[in-house]
């Protein structure tokens, strides 16, 4: 990416067919921390990487609730973000106060891209430089979208954006023909081990990462949009260690066995 004569303006197209001020918003999204989202048939975990600005600040939320049955992780400017945010929260609100029903997911979804496009068509403003992740419940089940700056959205059923996702979305894309039938626990483990993948090396822990998670109870009861506490977070993370250092002690222990029975060299 580099300054040329045609990204001087939003709605300027270059000989190539490309508005270089919207990928430029696309790279900012690239250059956040990493957000992760899966979705099964009946709840919806978004996960999102905490990254302080400098060792002397606390980090910026990632992750937001919108409605009861829907919440975004987002990664690019969260200044924008959170603008974003609250206007799918208003939309949530005015749809629920005239229709008596929760907004659709994809509804919202498509509200907000619409939203998004609007900026790539005028010359006095700018696209919003925040890639979001909306996961939701309605009545047709969980769901997953990828809103990107440039209107677009996508529905995926395993998703990652920001800094290094790709090690995240290599992860998934392992995993994610299984995603249906997983239980929440799971879904939690997956989004978490995701979010390990783009660390780089650092120790994963609950004050590093953001967790949340909406879905449909075994009575068919809504079970809210609620961010995971630091303490569970903790716990999940603790049993996922223990799970992967387990296999490495009885196959020393084998191995020693082994040496201690072997009949000595003759001499």
């Amino acid at each position: 990416m580099f300054r040329n004569q045609y990204d001087t303006d939003v709605t300027t197209w270059s000989p190539q067919g490309r508005l270089f001020q919207v990928e430029y918003a696309m790279e900012a999204v690239k250059q956040g921390s990493a957000c992760v989202g899966l979705r099964s048939r009946t709840h919806a975990v978004l996960a999102a990487a905490n990254k302080p600005a400098s060792e002397l600040s606390s980090y910026q939320r990632k992750v937001f609730r919108v409605a009861e049955h829907a919440g975004v992780a987002l990664a690019g400017l969260t200044a924008d973000g959170r603008v974003l945010s609250r206007f799918l929260r208003n939309e949530c609100i005015n749809h629920s106060f005239v229709y008596e029903a929760p907004l659709p997911v994809s509804r919202l979804a498509l509200r907000l891209a619409d939203k998004a496009q609007v900026c790539t068509q005028r010359s006095w403003k700018r696209p919003y430089g925040v890639g979001l992740l909306v996961a939701g419940l309605d009545e047709s089940g969980a769901h997953l979208y990828y809103n990107c700056p440039s209107g677009n959205y996508f529905e995926y059923q395993a998703f990652a954006i920001g800094s290094r996702s790709q090690a995240a979305k290599t992860f998934l894309e392992r995993r994610f023909e299984g995603y249906n039938d997983y239980t929440p626990e799971q879904l939690i483990k997956d989004a978490l081990s995701a979010i390990k993948e783009t660390l780089q090396g650092e120790k994963l822990t609950s004050s590093n990462c953001s967790v949340a998670i909406v879905g449909r109870k075994d009575d068919g009861t809504l079970e809210p949009f609620e961010m995971i506490d630091a303490k569970r977070i903790q716990e999940i993370i603790d049993s996922m260690e223990a799970i992967e250092e387990a296999p490495a002690e009885p196959s020393s222990m084998q191995e020693e066995e082994r040496g201690s029975d072997a009949a000595p060299m003759d001499i």
